[in-house]
């Protein structure tokens, strides 16, 4: 079993639910007694955030290149990445250890190619909406066509994340708020919806949906198991 490099506390409510999905992915795999083999260097989101608002993005890649750094210091064998938003920037990431990065976006398209479907909606935080690291990247290698709700519905979902979900605030009022969202983006022709930041899974879960929502949360934890368990 390889061993998983986590960079994590973006938020750490997230960052919880990954390490669940992880060990939980390799028990289901291997049974018995068997968890996964992991290292994680949890960030302070406090500074994350103060530098993803003022645009200090450089800063910012410097603080997680330093945390894979030190994973591939600690003997991890791959850098997952807990979260959308930062991998904006994921080549700096890259760029600054010798261990590869599993991209999030790369398992999502992948299960959303699975079922056919070919346009897709996205929520997440307002870089992950708006800029186009993320979407070209499902774009570009995968085909996709990404659609974002209007600028009204994106103020909203950007607010609730931060300012309830990383908080591990779960509040009624939000999960209506965003189920209406959801119905804006499948009547502007949205096959499914990409629950594209790591807190949404915590509000949002596909029984309550009509469409059918892309978890990048669990795609990414389940791919990270699929990595760490296959040989070679």
């Amino acid at each position: 079993m390889k061993t998983i490099g986590l960079i994590g506390g973006m938020s750490w409510e997230s960052s919880l639910e990954y390490y669940r999905l992880i060990n939980l992915g390799v028990k289901e795999r291997l049974g018995g007694l068997h968890s996964a083999q992991t290292l994680m260097y949890s960030v302070d989101f406090a500074e994350i955030e103060r530098l993803q608002h003022h645009g200090e993005w450089e800063h910012a890649a410097q603080h997680l290149a330093a945390a894979a750094q030190r994973l591939e210091q600690g003997g991890a064998d791959f850098i997952v990445l807990c979260t959308n938003t930062m991998h904006k920037v994921a080549a700096e990431i890259q760029a600054s250890t010798r261990l590869p990065l599993l991209h999030i976006a790369d398992p999502t398209a992948q299960a959303i190619r699975a079922q056919g479907i070919k346009r897709v909606g996205l929520l997440g935080t307002r870089f992950t909406m708006e800029e186009a690291f993320y979407k070209e990247r499902l774009q570009q290698p995968h085909g996709l066509e990404v659609i974002i709700p209007d600028a009204e519905a994106r103020t909203t979902v950007h607010r609730i994340i931060y300012d309830e979900l990383c908080l591990g605030e779960i509040r009624p009022a939000s999960k209506v708020a965003y189920q209406a969202i959801l119905q804006q983006l499948t009547q502007a022709g949205a096959e499914g919806v990409i629950l594209g930041c790591t807190e949404i899974t915590l509000l949002i879960q596909q029984a309550e949906c009509a469409v059918s929502v892309f978890d990048t949360t669990r795609l990414h934890a389940t791919a990270a198991v699929e990595m760490a368990l296959r040989a070679g």
